[in-house]
């Protein structure tokens, strides 16, 4: 494992395990609102910042310290380092033609929209 796959694998994990606090946080939030219980339990400051701080420190140790999870991670990080990115020229110039074909084509089902409109209003008077 190369030493900058080392520094994007632990980044990662920290991110993800920031990730795993805030969610814990906005899953005890809405279920404070719906229970008194767990609202009286989020009222102690060690349950309200503990318990994600918690949940989010064993998710990075168990990413962290599994050694099958961290050659996945190496592999993706290095499949990722592969890829060959377009250019910014091509990049302009995909989304330039992209832009160009849904206004084609939103013009195009707006006729057949007015048309069919046109159409039906005949047909039922």
């Amino acid at each position: 494992m190369k030493k900058d796959n080392k520094k994007i694998i632990t980044l990662s994990f920290v991110l993800a395990a920031f990730l795993t606090a805030f969610v814990i946080d906005v899953l005890m939030e809405t279920l404070s609102a719906a229970s008194g219980t767990v609202a009286r339990a989020l009222s102690m400051d060690a349950v309200a910042h503990g318990l994600p701080m918690i949940a989010g420190l064993s998710c990075f140790i168990a990413l962290q310290f599994n050694s099958k999870v961290v050659t996945w991670a190496d592999e993706v990080v290095t499949e990722i380092s592969r890829v060959v990115w377009p250019s910014h020229k091509d990049t302009t110039a995909m989304t330039i033609v992209v832009c160009i074909m849904l206004l084609v084509a939103g013009f195009s089902l707006g006729i057949m929209d007015f048309l069919s409109n046109f159409v039906v209003s005949a047909l039922v008077r």
